[in-house]
């Protein structure tokens, strides 16, 4: 095995898991290739990286860095006034942490919180990598492209955002426990897990953590109309912990899926084991962020995305798209899941040779290995 000298290096970005977890997967390798290697996470104040990342086992600093509100209103507009400020006070506290901290390289993972510490090292002549999840280049990523020696990316075709010479296709990385296509040992643990009949069919609806309206409204009118096409299914639905707990001002959507008649549907709003739903599914509906895309092709699991609008540059259609694209899962559009979405399942469900297409289709496009091949690339930089 290699020997891999000891490094100091600052990870930066955040705002969603779909930054966060990936990042704390390259921090993850990198102590396992050498675990005195020193790193330290940089993020937003008050974002959900300030928590995760402790969780972790990792220290982490946060900048006063903020983003631009998508809504327009007074609020909004207070705040937009006050975003340059911010962006100043941050790249201050960043050349002052880079000054402190010593690093030798730094990494940026997406996020606006990343902007402001990969420009403060980029300025100070310190190595500097950053990995873009999706499909289309987030605006900060597009920003720094120019200024970073190296950007490891998850979808051919990214020489439209960045300098073709710096782009290396890696990957996103990915928790273990979802790395791999599922065996039949780990499908019979689902199968006893989720309380399940294996001579049935079995759809997993994910809509993330907090839970997505419009999956949520999918399965209500399916489940009003007495889940036509269902009668061999069954389903775990995460509805997400807003619409299973009533919190935020979410009590009504509460109440409305505690009146369904819910039969062979098993109801969540936070699924722990991952993996095991995969295991256990034949087809799985959720939305296209860049995590859930790449956990699903290294499962070999056939999909049915439904994008959501309510994200930067439309990023998540062509995350979908690249696998649709290559008939390795199906789309359907936002505005049109409510009416549509069930049925596509359903019509899924009943072509066995179709899935098999969409699995084996979805499980050539993982990279395998992401976090080791950007690492590499780390340590090639130093």
């Amino acid at each position: 095995m290699e020997n891999y000298r000891k490094i100091r290096a600052i990870i930066s970005g955040g705002g969603t898991g779909g930054h966060i977890f990936p990042a704390i997967s390259i921090a993850d390798q990198l102590k396992s290739m050498n675990p005195e290697n020193e790193l330290l996470f940089v993020g937003a104040a008050g974002r959900m990286e300030m928590e995760k990342v402790p969780a972790a086992g990792y220290r982490i600093i946060g900048l006063p860095i903020a983003g631009m509100q998508r809504q327009l209103n007074f609020r909004n507009v207070v705040n937009d006034i006050q975003v340059p400020f911010k962006v100043l006070a941050s790249v201050r506290q960043a050349r002052k942490i880079i000054r402190e901290f010593r690093p030798e390289i730094v990494i940026g993972v997406g996020g606006y919180a990343s902007a402001p510490l990969l420009w403060a090292a980029t300025g100070m002549g310190i190595p500097a990598l950053i990995q873009e999840q999706n499909g289309f280049a987030g605006l900060t990523n597009k920003l720094l492209g120019r200024r970073v020696q190296k950007i490891c990316v998850a979808y051919e075709g990214m020489e439209k955002f960045f300098p073709e010479d710096k782009i290396v296709l890696s990957g996103n990385p990915i928790r273990k426990e979802v790395s791999v296509p599922p065996t039949a040992a780990m499908r019979k643990e689902a199968m006893e897990y989720y309380g399940l009949d294996p001579r049935k069919k079995h759809l997993f609806i994910v809509g993330g953590s907090l839970g997505s309206g419009t999956l949520n409204r999918a399965m209500k009118r399916w489940i009003t109309a007495g889940c036509p096409g269902g009668d061999d299914v069954e389903v775990i639905w995460q509805c997400g912990r807003y619409y299973k707990l009533g919190v935020d001002g979410f009590m009504q959507a509460k109440r409305e899926i505690e009146g369904l008649p819910l039969g062979n549907i098993r109801h969540y709003g936070f699924i722990a084991r991952m993996d095991l739903a995969y295991a256990a599914a034949d087809a799985v509906v959720t939305r296209s962020g860049a995590s859930t895309v790449s956990e699903l092709c290294a499962m070999g699991k056939a999909a049915i995305f439904v994008p959501s609008p309510n994200v930067a540059e439309d990023h998540q259609t062509h995350n979908a798209m690249a696998l649709v694209r290559r008939d390795a899962a199906l789309i359907v559009k936002d505005a049109e899941a409510p009416e549509r979405l069930m049925g596509v399942a359903m019509d899924l469900l009943a072509q066995p040779e179709r899935i098999a297409t969409l699995e084996a289709n979805a499980h050539k496009m993982a990279l395998a290995d992401a976090a080791q091949v950007i690492c590499e690339e780390i340590y090639g930089l130093i």
